[in-house]
């Protein structure tokens, strides 16, 4: 079976399996600069309720809203929520973040959300062995690019996805991609030059970059 992991811009992913269960994750709004085309899903997660991540209206159909911690179970495919925070400050200055663990296909997908901070032992045991990591990079609002390296050091991802970072198409600030690529030694860095890639438990490997490239609705995928 084989994980289909498209970038749909900021922190918005779709996940689709083998047996075609499709997850979207942290649906962004028009207002970020980005153009999310409706599409037809099985579930639809939010790691906060803020609008670059919880845009409802894109997810057609009658899909599972996930947005609390704890275990989800969708068409087969398991979704934990992990509770965290949007900031240093447990919270007090932009409220809480979920982490959300997707086990389908014999690979384990951690969405970091808007981490805000490096999680504590709970959250990484919660968490456990971690496949894939999406997390953020671009600093502001959530972790930067040092701290996204930090993460990926407690949490040893064989494959990370920067997201949540500066691109032409965003329309507020953020830092960019450059600070963390720049940041890493030892790490194969592969840049797609396509939204999506296809990914199964033997091709993972180990300590590798993935950057993808936002596709616009209607352009070659």
């Amino acid at each position: 079976m084989n994980m289909n992991l498209k970038w749909l811009g900021h922190s918005c992913f779709l996940l689709t399996s083998g047996t075609g269960v499709r997850i979207l994750m942290d649906p962004c709004s028009p207002k970020t600069g980005y153009t999310l085309a409706p599409m037809a899903v099985d579930a639809v997660t939010a790691s906060h309720d803020h609008y670059d991540h919880n845009y409802f209206e894109a997810a057609l159909g009658d899909p599972v809203r996930i947005t609390e911690s704890g275990p989800h179970v969708v068409k087969g495919v398991r979704v934990t929520g992990i509770p965290t925070w949007h900031d240093k400050e447990r919270g007090a200055k932009r409220g809480r973040n979920i982490m959300f663990l997707v086990e389908m296909d014999g690979i384990r997908l951690l969405h970091a959300g808007d981490l805000g901070h490096l999680p504590d032992e709970a959250a990484l045991a919660a968490a456990g062995q971690v496949d894939v990591l999406l997390a953020p990079v671009g600093g502001v609002f959530t972790i930067d690019a040092r701290e996204a390296k930090q993460l990926a050091e407690l949490i040893h991802p064989k494959v990370f996805v920067p997201m949540h970072y500066k691109t032409e198409q965003l329309s507020f600030e953020l830092g960019g991609l450059a600070a963390f690529l720049d940041s890493l030694k030892g790490c194969a860095i592969h840049r797609m030059r396509q939204s999506e890639a296809t990914l199964t438990p033997e091709s993972l490997g180990s300590d590798r970059v993935l950057v993808l490239e936002y596709e616009k609705p209607g352009e070659a995928a």
